[in-house]
């Protein structure tokens, strides 16, 4: 299950409490505050606090606006300004906290972001959970044969069976160790009185990167959205997009301005180089331009096609 009765029992506290404050609050936020949302068979993201709305942004900006210098007077207008022209500065204004969590590969993935603040839950001193993740059959793919570092075609039949058995035993069979080897259960029991048993920072070694983790990951706005960018690209591991995804529909709800130039120009645009751009001047010039004749090499090529919707 995503959360524990005692998780559950701290959320209803929590959001059974109110408080009058003079700081900005996000009504649409305030509605999701604390609650999980769910992601992948046990994991999920939950927003436990944060700071700033759009006015926040709009205000770090005008703060540097000079005396004599034009006035901007359309707060989204503004905003996307900002976002064309990557001042991101006033973006770093807003912060936001979520508690996250994930299996223990996609958190190896996700701290490569060294731009927040994180505390992870500690398999030192505490027991985890009997939790593990397991691909749903239409996220079970065979090595890309272009990508090394992605996913082609769906495995099927009796090769997709075999490797959802390896993967529920060696979690089912490493966790049964981890329990032999600390000689304690996933509720803190003894299993057998008289043995002492493996130091917790040992036993954990044994665990699969498929077990869940869990933390507490501070972030302001401008490096949230970088890591957005990355993890919600179509291209990304699925295992983790899911995860940006759902991060995706937080910020729409925190801050709406910044949500709608943020898919404007960097969800739904795109960057081309130098040459890619005289590329593009060719063309519209109606040039016929091969990729020999481009400058660009061929995976520069192919993905300047993409971009232009012009793969074949």
């Amino acid at each position: 299950m995503p959360i524990t009765p005692e998780q559950r029992a701290e959320i209803d506290r929590l959001r059974a409490v109110t408080a009058t404050t003079r700081r900005a609050t996000v009504p649409a936020l305030e509605e999701i505050l604390y609650e999980p949302l769910e992601v992948l068979d046990h994991g999920f993201v939950r927003v436990v606090d944060y700071m700033g709305d759009d006015s926040a942004v709009v205000q770090a900006a005008r703060v540097s606006y000079g005396k004599g210098t034009k006035k901007v007077t359309e707060d989204a207008g503004l905003i996307k300004y900002l976002m064309r022209h990557r001042h991101s500065t006033p973006f770093e204004m807003c912060e936001i906290k979520f508690h996250v969590k994930l299996p223990i590969f996609v958190a190896r993935q996700w701290i490569r972001h060294r731009t927040a603040n994180v505390n992870e839950y500690s398999a030192r001193y505490s027991i985890l959970d009997r939790e593990f993740y397991i691909p749903t059959p239409e996220n079970l793919g065979a090595q890309a044969v272009v990508n090394r570092q992605g996913r082609g075609d769906v495995l099927q039949g009796d090769e997709a069976a075999a490797v959802m058995k390896l993967l529920r035993d060696d979690s089912e069979t490493v966790y049964a160790h981890y329990e032999e080897m600390l000689n304690q259960r996933e509720d803190g029991t003894t299993i057998e009185e008289g043995r002492q048993g493996l130091a917790r920072e040992l036993a954990r070694m044994n665990l699969t990167l498929n077990y869940y983790t869990q933390w507490y990951w501070k972030v302001d706005l401008h490096n949230l959205l970088h890591f957005l960018s990355l993890r919600a690209d179509p291209h990304a591991q699925y295992e983790i997009r899911v995860y940006a995804e759902a991060m995706l529909d937080v910020v729409k709800r925190w801050v709406p301005a910044v949500f709608d130039a943020f898919s404007e120009y960097r969800l739904g645009g795109t960057h081309m180089s130098k040459t890619g751009l005289e590329v593009v001047k060719r063309l519209l010039s109606g040039e016929a331009v091969t990729q020999e004749a481009s400058g660009l090499s061929k995976r520069e090529w192919r993905e300047l096609m993409d971009q232009l919707g012009r793969a074949e």
